[in-house]
This record gives structure tokens, C-alpha cells and sequence, in this order.
């Protein structure tokens, strides 16, 4: 068969096509010539240029892993502060506040992510004090005084927590308010 008589016969598959010429063939972009290829004449620019390539990689990274700080405009290092840690049957909140009462950073439960019964753990209120503790170490916080409210599991773990980033405690107190009979109390459950 000449090339001819292949080109008019019908084609049945695309390696067939490919064969014949019969698929259009799109245009590839021209390389640019880089210094990459040409070694031999510059060898110092084709180290410069993958050094590049890679420090950008690099910043990309960088970017990402990197969390947000803001910080107030007449903002101070503050070296010791107050560590609020409310933890209930349903959430565990954290809040860092310089000894004054001026809240430095919070977090909850919610926002970090955990939903529904998952907001009430241990390993939940641990998470929480870490997001909170990091935000208040760059603003150069280092001893706490930790004040703990309510009867929830977090309570212990992020006192742990605290420790672990590298915090001094300095005392702990509990501060669950306790009724002299006031309010009546939710009705038992009967399991």
C-alpha cells in the first residue's frame, strides 16, 4: 500500500491515526534556550539558576506552614500573663491575657476544627491551649498563672499542654464557681 491509499483508508484506532498522519499535530512550545543546557560555556550561571529554582520552592513552603501573628500597634512584649482555661461538658476554651485582663490571644475547640462530641476532649483542649500558647509565646510571654473553670476532661491536659510549649507555671487555681444553693440543677439522666 502506498501513503496515499493509507491516508484515504478509514482509521479504527488512534495509534493508527498517529501512524498515518491523519491527527493534527499540535504545535509544542519552543524551549527558550536556558543556561541550564548550555553548561560547558557558563557553568557558575547554571548553579545560580538552579539555586533559584529551589529557594523559590522553598519560599512557597515556607509560606504556608507559616501562621498569621497580628500585633496591636503599641504593642509590648509581655513576659508573664493570666491563662484562662474554661472547659465544660460541651467546649474547652483558652484565652492569654497580660496581667491587667487584656486579652493577648484565644482559641476553642471550634476553632480548631472539631465538631460535635469531639469539641469536649482531652486531646481537643490540648490542641486548643497549643493554638492559643504559640500566638502568646511571639508576643514573648514565658510565666502563667492558670486559672481553670469548669468540670470538663480538658482541664488537666492543657495544663500539660502549657508545659509542654515551654511555659513556667507559676500557680494553678480553680476557679468553678460553686452554688450555696441557687439555681435548681439539671434533671439526672437515666441511663
Amino acid at each position: 500500500m502506498s501513503e496515499e491509499e493509507k491516508k484515504d483508508k478509514p482509521v479504527e484506532t488512534v495509534d493508527d491515526a498517529v501512524k498515518t498522519d491523519q491527527v493534527k499535530k499540535v504545535d509544542e512550545p519552543k524551549a527558550e534556550k536556558s543556561p541550564e543546557v548550555s553548561t560547558s560555556d557558563n557553568p557558575e550561571k547554571a548553579e545560580k539558576t538552579e539555586k533559584k529554582e529551589e529557594t523559590a520552592a522553598d519560599l512557597l513552603g515556607a509560606n504556608i506552614e507559616q501562621v498569621k501573628i497580628r500585633k496591636a500597634k503599641g504593642s509590648k512584649n509581655i513576659t508573664s500573663g493570666i491563662c484562662y482555661v474554661v472547659a465544660t461538658f460541651n467546649n474547652t476554651k483558652v484565652s492569654f491575657t497580660d496581667m491587667k485582663g487584656n486579652v493577648i490571644s484565644w482559641s476553642s475547640s471550634g476553632k480548631c476544627n472539631f465538631r460535635g462530641s469531639r469539641k469536649s476532649t482531652a486531646y481537643a483542649a490540648q490542641v486548643v491551649t497549643q493554638d492559643a500558647g504559640k500566638v502568646a509565646m511571639s508576643h514573648g510571654m514565658k510565666e502563667v498563672l492558670v486559672k481553670v473553670k469548669g468540670p470538663g476532661m480538658g482541664r488537666d491536659s492543657a495544663i500539660r499542654a502549657l508545659q509542654s510549649l515551654g511555659f513556667s507555671v507559676s500557680s494553678i487555681l480553680d476557679v468553678t464557681p460553686v452554688p450555696h444553693n441557687g439555681c435548681r440543677a439539671p434533671k439526672r439522666r437515666r441511663v
